[in-house]
């Protein structure tokens, strides 16, 4: 079985900012599509984890099409994001906590 690490600041954008592509060059829907879904239906895949190290100012509208929409768009149930994606972060104690919660608000839709 295979980890796939991800650095978002390092092999996306430092400053990751919109929610679809005609928002810019790094939106949360060229994330999601490019290098979410993809390990997420890999069964080689065991774990995907994500650093959230590095960044910039990033808006909530980048995180929930980056994350949410792999529920409420791809059709991923919330057991299988949680169970295959894992966040670290030393930058920032309050990151994985929002995400978290917003995985879980997209888990009621």
């Amino acid at each position: 079985m295979e980890i796939k690490n991800i650095s978002i600041a390092n092999d996306f954008s430092k400053v990751p900012a919109g929610r679809f592509y005609n928002d810019g060059p790094y939106s949360g829907e060229k994330f999601r599509k490019e290098f979410l879904v993809e390990p997420l239906r890999d069964r080689n895949v065991e774990k995907i984890i994500i650093n959230l190290n590095g960044l910039c100012g990033v808006g909530s509208s980048f995180w929930d099409e980056a994350f949410v929409s792999l529920i409420t768009e791809d059709g991923f149930s919330y057991d299988e994001v949680t169970a295959k994606i894992e966040f670290t972060c030393s930058d920032d104690d309050t990151l994985i906590p929002l995400l978290k919660g917003y995985l879980k608000e997209a888990k009621n839709v």
